[in-house]
C-alpha cells in the first residue's frame, strides 16, 4: 500500500507517459513515481467515447516514449487520427511504446456484432474495465513490466509499486464485497459500471440507455417501470450524463439515484482511485432494504 499513499520519490522524470483516459493515467503513475511524466488526453469529467482528435494530443504525443491506453475500442473515434497526427514511430500499435490496458486482461461482453443498430457496442468487449480494482491492479503489473523496458534502471522500482497497488486493491476486495452484499439490484446509465456490479455480484437489472450511447426515450422509461415496479434498486449514472431519465425512473420507482464520477481527477493517486471505487460500492449498496 506504500505506492498509493506515498509521496513521489525524489528524481528526475524519465520516461513520457501519455495516458488516453485519468484512470490510465493514474496507473501510469502510481507504477512509475517520480520515474515518469505523464500527460492526460481526456477530461475526466468527459464521456471517452465522444472526444475528438485535437492539434494539443497530437503534440503530446508527438513527445511520448510510451502511450498508455483504454483499448477495445473506447478511444477508435479520435485515438487514431491522433497517433497518426503525432507522427511519432515509437508509439504506433505493435510497438515498446503502446500499452493497451485491455489486451493485459480479460474483458467481459466480448464478441459482440458490430452493428450500429445495436447501439454503441463493443465487439473486443466491455472497454470501462478500470471500475474492477482486481483487473486494474493486473493491468499495473503488466504496466511495470512494459515501463520495465523502457527504462531498465527502474525495473525493481516499477515492480515494487504495481505490487504495492495491488495489495492495496486485495486488501479492501473483502470489505467493498461485504458492503454490497445483499444489494438487491442496479439500474446503470451505461455500461460503465457492470464490472464493478460483476466484482461485488450484485445484478445488474436494467439501462437507462435503450441500447449503448442511445438517449432514453420515454417508452423505454415507462418499460422499466413497469417491470421494475415493486422492487428494489437503486439507479446510478456519471456526472457527464443528464440527469432527467434517471430521476423520473428514481421518482416512479421510490429508489435512490446517485450521480457519479466516472473516472478519477486529473494528477489522481492510487488512494483517489479507491475512494472512487469506495463511493460506488456505497451508491450500490445503498439500495438494499
Amino acid at each position: 500500500m506504500a505506492a498509493v499513499l506515498a509521496a513521489a520519490l525524489p528524481g528526475r522524470a524519465e520516461v513520457r507517459v501519455v495516458a488516453t483516459t485519468s484512470s490510465m493515467a493514474m496507473l501510469a503513475r502510481e507504477v512509475g513515481g517520480s520515474a515518469v511524466s505523464i500527460t492526460t488526453l481526456a477530461p475526466p469529467d468527459r464521456d471517452p467515447h465522444y472526444l475528438l482528435a485535437r492539434p494539443s494530443m497530437m503534440v503530446a504525443l508527438r513527445r511520448a516514449d510510451l502511450l498508455v491506453a483504454v483499448g477495445a475500442d473506447l478511444e477508435v473515434g479520435w485515438l487514431p487520427a491522433a497517433i497518426q497526427g503525432a507522427s511519432n514511430p515509437r508509439i504506433l500499435p505493435g510497438q515498446p511504446g503502446y500499452f493497451e490496458g485491455d489486451a493485459q486482461i480479460a474483458l467481459i461482453e466480448t464478441g459482440q456484432v458490430a452493428d450500429r443498430a445495436r447501439g454503441d457496442v463493443h465487439p473486443m468487449g466491455n472497454p470501462h474495465f478500470h471500475m474492477d480494482p482486481i483487473r486494474m491492479a493486473s493491468v499495473a503489473r503488466a504496466l511495470a513490466v512494459r515501463l520495465g523496458t523502457l527504462d531498465p534502471a527502474n525495473t525493481d522500482l516499477f515492480a515494487s509499486r504495481a505490487a504495492a497497488f495491488a495489495a492495496a486493491t486485495e486488501l479492501r476486495a473483502a470489505e467493498w464485497r461485504r458492503q454490497a452484499a445483499g444489494a438487491p439490484g442496479v439500474v446503470f446509465f451505461h455500461r460503465d459500471g457492470n464490472y464493478l456490479a460483476a466484482f461485488l455480484g450484485v445484478p445488474v437489472v436494467g439501462y437507462i440507455e435503450p441500447l449503448p450511447g442511445i438517449p432514453p426515450t420515454a417508452s423505454h422509461l415507462r418499460d422499466l417501470v413497469t417491470r421494475l415496479s415493486g422492487t428494489k434498486g437503486v439507479i446510478i449514472f456519471n456526472t457527464f450524463h443528464p440527469k432527467d431519465g434517471p430521476e423520473f425512473l428514481g421518482r416512479q420507482l421510490g429508489w435512490k439515484t446517485a450521480q457519479l464520477p466516472l473516472e478519477v481527477p486529473l494528477d489522481a493517486t492510487g488512494s483517489a482511485y479507491l475512494s472512487l471505487v469506495d463511493q460506488w460500492v456505497r451508491a450500490i449498496a445503498g439500495g438494499a432494504p
